[in-house]
C-alpha cells in the first residue's frame, strides 16, 4: 500500500512538474510573439479594432442571461456533486447569472482569471472564474465562517499547486467549498483528506474543457 501510494504521488508531482514547464514554455513563446507582434501592430491597429468589434458581436448575439447552464446537481457516493445537463462555454460581455454559487461552468468572459497557484484575498468575477475552471483548475472559496487556520493552511496548498486559485466568495452556502468545471463539494476543514482526494482528481482532470489552456496571462486582482 505505501509503495502504491509513494508511485501515485511520484507520478502525480511529476505530472504538475510537466504542467510548470509546459506553462512556462508557453510564457516564452508568448513573449516572443509579442515582440514580433509590436513590429506591425501600428499597421494593423485600425483591423484589430475592427475584428474585435465584430468578435464581441458575435458572441453577445444570442446569449442567454443564465450562461445556457441548464440542469441539476447528482450527488455521488464520496460527497463529490455532478452537474447533470448543459453548461455553455460563449465568450460574452454580458453578465451572467450563474444557477449555482460558486458557478460550476457555463457562458464566461473571454479573459480568465490567473490559477497558477494564485490566491486573491477580494471576491472575484465569476465570469472571468469559470473561464479558469475551463482550463482545468481548480477552486477554492471560503465564507467570512471559515476559520483563519484553515484558510492559511488551503492558501499553502494552493500556492504549491498549479491550475488552482484560492477567492473569499461569502454568497455561498458553506464555509469552504471546492468547486471544478462541472463538479462541487464542501469540505468541513483544510485537513480534511477530500481536499486532497479533491486535487488529485479534478486539477487538469477528465472534466477539463481546455485541458493544458494557460492559467497565466489572464486577469489578476
Amino acid at each position: 500500500m505505501g509503495s502504491a501510494k509513494n508511485s501515485s504521488n511520484a507520478s502525480r508531482k511529476a505530472r504538475i512538474e510537466e504542467m510548470r514547464r509546459a506553462e512556462q514554455a508557453r510564457e516564452r513563446r508568448n513573449r516572443i510573439l509579442t515582440v514580433a507582434a509590436s513590429v506591425v501592430v501600428v499597421a494593423g491597429l485600425v483591423v484589430g479594432a475592427v475584428v474585435l468589434v465584430q468578435s464581441q458581436s458575435d458572441d453577445d448575439s444570442g446569449t442567454a442571461a443564465d450562461g445556457k447552464s441548464a440542469g441539476h446537481f447528482v450527488t455521488g457516493s464520496d460527497g463529490v456533486k455532478t452537474w447533470k445537463g448543459t453548461l455553455g462555454r460563449t465568450h460574452v460581455t454580458k453578465t451572467v447569472k450563474y444557477p449555482t454559487e460558486p458557478p460550476v461552468g457555463g457562458d464566461h468572459n473571454q479573459v480568465w482569471m490567473n490559477c497558477n497557484g494564485d490566491v486573491y484575498t477580494k471576491e472575484l468575477n465569476n465570469m472571468n472564474a469559470v473561464h479558469s475552471l475551463e482550463h482545468g483548475a481548480v477552486w477554492v472559496t471560503y465564507t467570512g465562517k471559515a476559520k483563519k487556520a484553515d484558510v492559511d493552511a488551503l492558501a499553502a496548498k494552493v500556492k504549491q499547486t498549479p491550475y488552482t486559485l484560492m477567492s473569499p466568495d461569502d454568497k455561498q452556502k458553506d464555509p469552504i467549498m471546492l468547486t471544478a468545471w462541472g463538479v462541487q463539494r464542501t469540505v468541513t476543514s483544510a485537513s480534511d483528506p477530500n481536499v486532497g482526494k479533491f486535487f488529485e482528481k479534478f486539477v487538469q482532470g477528465k472534466q477539463t474543457p481546455e485541458p493544458g489552456a494557460a492559467c497565466t496571462g489572464g486577469l489578476a486582482q
